[in-house]
Parts: C-alpha cells; sequence; structure tokens
C-alpha cells in the first residue's frame, strides 16, 4: 500500500467517474466500495446503500473517491499529470478526458466530473531542458497550444 493516496471529492457521482477513469487508464482496477448506511445516510441526507467511498487504482497507483456532497468543487489548484509516450496516446486520452469537459491552454483539461488533467509528452522535460532560446522557443510553443503536439514542440526545440 502506498503512503499517500489522494482522496477525490465528488458531490454523488463518484461511482461513475471511478468507473470512467478505471476504463481509460491500464493497469487499473476497482477495490473496496463503502456504501452510506442507517444514521450515517441520514445525517449526509443520502440514501441507505449509496456509495460513500470507492477505493481504486489507475495505472497501479491508489485513489479514493468520496461521495462527499456539494460543498467542494475541483479546481485547478490540483490537478493529474499524465505522462504519455506518442502522440497517439496524447490524443486519445485527451479526446475521451476533454468529452464533455473543458480544453484548456497548455496541455490541461478538465474531464465532465470537474477534475484538472495534465496530458503531456514524457519527453517534456528534455524539450524544456536545452539552451535558454529552445526552452523559450518550446515555451512558446506551448503557449500556443491547448493540446500539446510532440512533433510541433520538437520542432521547436531544433529551430535555430
Amino acid at each position: 500500500m502506498q503512503k499517500i493516496t489522494p482522496c477525490l471529492w465528488f458531490n454523488d457521482d463518484a461511482e461513475e467517474a471511478v468507473n470512467f477513469y478505471v476504463k481509460l487508464f491500464k493497469n487499473s482496477k476497482i477495490g473496496l466500495i463503502t456504501r452510506y448506511e442507517g444514521e450515517a445516510a441520514k445525517v449526509a441526507g443520502k440514501p441507505a446503500g449509496s456509495v460513500l467511498t470507492i477505493a481504486f487504482q489507475l495505472n497501479g497507483e491508489e485513489f479514493t473517491a468520496l461521495n462527499g456532497g456539494p460543498l467542494f468543487k475541483f479546481s485547478e489548484a490540483i490537478s493529474f499529470a499524465v505522462n504519455c509516450d506518442t502522440q497517439k496516446e496524447i490524443d486519445d486520452l485527451w479526446e475521451k478526458l476533454s468529452s464533455g469537459g473543458e480544453v484548456q491552454q497548455c496541455g490541461w483539461l478538465k474531464d465532465r466530473f470537474g477534475l484538472s488533467w495534465q496530458i503531456v509528452p514524457t519527453a517534456l522535460p528534455e524539450l524544456l531542458g536545452g539552451s535558454p532560446e529552445a526552452t523559450k522557443r518550446v515555451m512558446d510553443a506551448i503557449m500556443q497550444m491547448k493540446k500539446l503536439d510532440i512533433k510541433t514542440l520538437e520542432q521547436a526545440y531544433g529551430a535555430k
């Protein structure tokens, strides 16, 4: 078991979100599901038997989803960066995660549940670690993009 497990607070759609995420990422699965029962259900205003928490893994990393009600919402202050080896992987994740959500600048998007993601190439640190001139060209290219394009970033890096 990992030492730190992110807990994602949903209003009442944690189960739908977890099922969606588990289908997107390899090496993912749903674990223990706890449910609102008895007095806890009454206090929370939730139907008895409805989902309280879901333990799950995405790409082998552990998470918890909580149906905690409408008190808190996701913001860009917390996001998940997904490092992608290929443009196809970027394209596939971008299309699926942004469907019903909102695309943003520089490889960021919000999914339909409001959770922020950064879909980035694994080569990005290398592309940003060159000379100051190359780094500036790559950053200028990133600032013009929503979904990141590896070929364009590589061209910006190598441009003279």
